[in-house]
């Protein structure tokens, strides 16, 4: 384990507490992006911890050389400002398995409260599938991140939306999001919900920026916004999604399910209820088996259902139990659910002629199981 930041007290707060977790070595620490870089070429440590704001070279820049030049699981240490935010989703394109908030900004002493989370997060980031950033990675070298300029939306009326796809996403989540959203095009006959897993405070920078990048419409679901075609609302980070026999969202602060919050089971079981066959349900990339649950209420509503295939997921949970269970019908590679959204909304989600193998050859379960609540 490296540990990097600039903070002499913060490394070694961090280093006592990574150590004092099972299986944990700290191989080394660095001060800053530029003396990470050449530890990491140095010491080849099974994971990073970094810290984003630094000098000499910021966390951004370290990650984007790391990457490029010696790839190793990296968990980001970040703010939850504004700006943090930003840099925090910048650093998941880049190839950063997930993040940790600093409970009290730069010089956290009471970084014990989020321990277990960092332990958790350090082992499933040991474990995980490292895959090319979504973005260049030389762009983001000695480059803060920005709101950029979003494409010019086609003038199109939205209007209600008479299909849903429903989308659950974890652990290298906002990874593939942006090989997914920004592949949908304006016309899509269908709303977009997404419930990724995150705190508070993030959610709206992603949308931000995935808004950016998008021909369809991309922002952080409000309470009783409509669900309208061409539009993606992804919901705030922290706080349940579900859909309303209105055909519009719900945001609440219900309990917990399967330790998440938003949790992918509630709003694709919420889609299949309201909108039956005339929904899509997708897992994707995640620890856990939330969604599972959801995709199958869609998938005996008469919907279409799909999880992201192995090979393409950082961390092959939720994606894996949705398949094994027969929820979902088919295991799609990461480039190819764009498209077979598309296909599927532009087809009609409920025909009842399916096939057993679609055009793209991708495989499907033989079988659905039923599975007790």
């Amino acid at each position: 384990m490296l540990v990097v930041d600039d903070s002499a007290l913060m490394r070694r707060l961090l280093s006592d507490l990574i150590e004092s977790g099972p299986g944990f070595v700290v191989v080394g620490t660095a001060r800053d992006g530029r003396d990470a870089v050449e530890k990491v070429k140095a010491l080849r440590p099974d994971v990073v911890t970094l810290d984003i704001e630094m000098p000499v070279m910021d966390g951004l820049a370290a990650l984007a050389e790391i990457m490029d030049e010696h790839p190793t699981p990296v968990v980001m240490l970040s703010s939850r400002t504004q700006h943090g935010a930003a840099d925090t989703v910048r650093s998941l394109e880049l190839g950063a398995v997930d993040f940790v908030c600093k409970p009290s900004g730069a010089i956290s002493t009471d970084i014990g409260k989020v321990k277990d989370m960092l332990l958790i997060k350090l082992r499933m980031a040991a474990a995980a599938k490292l895959l090319p950033a979504a973005v260049d990675a030389s762009t983001a070298r000695g480059a803060k991140s920005g709101p950029g300029v979003a494409p010019r939306k086609a003038a199109r009326p939205r209007g209600r939306a008479p299909r849903v796809v429903a989308i659950g996403s974890s652990t290298g989540g906002p990874r593939a999001l942006e090989e997914i959203i920004p592949n949908l095009p304006a016309d899509l006959p269908a709303g977009v919900l997404i419930a990724q897993h995150m705190p508070g405070g993030f959610t709206a920078a992603m949308a931000e920026r995935l808004n950016t990048l998008s021909q369809v419409e991309v922002r952080e679901a409000r309470y009783s916004d409509q669900i309208t075609r061409g539009t993606v609302l992804i919901g705030p980070g922290g706080r349940h999604l579900t859909v309303s026999k209105d055909h519009r969202v719900r945001i609440t602060d219900d309990l917990p399910v399967w330790g998440v919050r938003p949790a992918a089971d509630l709003l694709l079981r919420s889609a299949a209820e309201v909108f039956g066959a005339d929904s899509v349900g997708v897992v994707l990339t995640g620890m856990g088996r939330d969604g599972a649950e959801g995709v199958r209420a869609i998938r005996e509503a008469g919907g279409r259902t799909m999880a992201q295939d192995e090979a393409t997921s950082v961390v092959y949970g939720m994606p894996k139990v949705a398949l094994e269970e027969g929820s979902a019908e088919m295991s799609v590679p990461l480039p190819h659910i764009a498209g077979r959204i598309v296909e599927l909304v532009g087809t009609g989600a409920g025909r009842a002629d399916r096939p057993r193998q679609d055009s793209q050859g991708l495989r499907r379960p033989a079988g659905r199981r039923r599975v007790a609540p």
